[in-house]
């Protein structure tokens, strides 16, 4: 009988700081934001807001306007990628992992809405759909209209998904922009980057970025992190260029040999995230930054919260009231925190707050009670 192999463990503690220090999370980095950008592969961009605010987390003296400006000079763009869902990535990211990701997206969005597209050519479709956008960018609205007047019998919801699957589109400027606000606008990556190449990421390459961001980590975290299956291979085709490590539960856990793993006792700053932070979304075994005993805590139906690290982990929620005379941060704690704790918060809100709010506008900051 074979002996099963093992490999050095690492608790979620030793986890749990590799994984900040990937994510520029235990000290502000010098960084600037295209780089992090693509050293991050991407931001989570749901909402407008989060990207700018886990720029601020993580880099020395961020101002908001830095992303404004290289998004309006199209160096970085929203689009829909990792998960189906829509992220802020460099230029060249945005139509490579876009391209990388988009077969996934196609099987499992296309076969849900498939009822919706019965006698719909897809060819066709996407010929329609491209001509349209590229003749100046186009809200979703106006797409799923105008492909409805070829197919009137067609769900025209189903429409607007087939060519979101089939497109390769990003969202155009003012969406996105610093204070300032525009619905969504479509157009192609080949309109809005013109010259740039046409290629999928490598897949290979793409797990060693993904280990250098988000690693040590599994097959299976990798495919949380990107919304595709069968990975397997491109792990193993690299087994021999990586360190292999496993969790407390025995999974294999693949690293780059010279990525930083810090010892676990490493101080870890209080950070406040936005909702959707990818620290939170790109690993399958979420307990490296989620104590087991607040798991859920972060969601509300499909809406997520803002939250907070302490010591490297959740830690609690945090809300912002935004008035025209005044900005409120309010802390709500999951449990009590103390003296100690109670000023790196403090601290931390504050640098958040200055970075982040208009010199003219004062702030407060609260720190709640534990939330029941």
């Amino acid at each position: 009988m074979a002996l099963k192999t093992t490999h050095p463990v690492l608790g979620p503690r030793a986890l749990n700081r590799a994984t900040l220090d990937r994510q520029l999370l235990l000290r502000p980095s010098p960084m600037g934001v295209t780089e992090a950008v693509g050293h991050l592969l991407g931001l989570q961009a749901q909402s407008t807001k989060p990207p700018y605010y886990a720029l601020a987390a993580r880099l020395d003296g961020f101002r908001p306007e830095d992303l404004s400006e290289l998004m309006e000079s199209r160096r970085v763009a929203r689009i829909v990628s990792l998960r189906s869902t829509v992220h802020t990535h460099t230029a060249g990211d945005a139509d490579a992992l876009r391209r990388l990701v988009q077969d996934g997206a196609v099987d499992r969005e296309l076969k849900m809405f498939r009822k919706g597209l019965d006698g719909v050519d897809l060819d066709r479709l996407v010929a329609l759909a491209t001509a349209f956008v590229e003749e100046r960018p186009r809200t979703p609205k106006e797409l799923r209209e105008h492909l409805s007047s070829e197919w009137p019998d067609a769900d025209p919801q189903s429409l607007g998904i087939a060519a979101r699957c089939l497109l390769v589109m990003v969202q155009v400027t003012p969406r996105g922009l610093w204070g300032r606000s525009g619905q969504v606008a479509l157009t192609t990556t080949d309109v809005w980057f013109p010259g740039q190449e046409r290629e999928a990421a490598d897949l290979d390459e793409t797990v060693l970025r993904y280990l250098g961001a988000f690693g040590p980590a599994s097959v299976k975290d990798m495919q949380t992190w990107c919304g595709l299956t069968r990975l397997r291979p491109a792990f193993e085709r690299l087994r021999s260029r990586l360190l292999v490590f496993q969790d407390e539960a025995g999974t294999e856990l693949f690293d780059l040999p010279d990525a930083p793993r810090p010892d676990e006792d490493t101080p870890a700053p209080p950070r406040f995230l936005p909702e959707f932070d990818n620290l939170l979304l790109s690993h399958a075994d979420r307990g490296r930054v989620v104590p087991a005993e607040h798991r859920g805590r972060t969601w509300t139906g499909n809406q997520a919260h803002r939250v907070f690290l302490l010591d490297g982990f959740l830690a609690g929620l945090w809300q912002l009231d935004e008035r025209k005379d005044r900005t409120t941060l309010t802390v709500e704690p999951f449990e009590h925190v103390t003296r100690a704790q109670r000023a790196a918060l403090t601290a931390e809100a504050d640098r958040t707050l200055r970075l982040m709010t208009s010199p003219d506008t004062p702030y407060d900051i609260e720190i709640g009670a534990p939330a029941s």
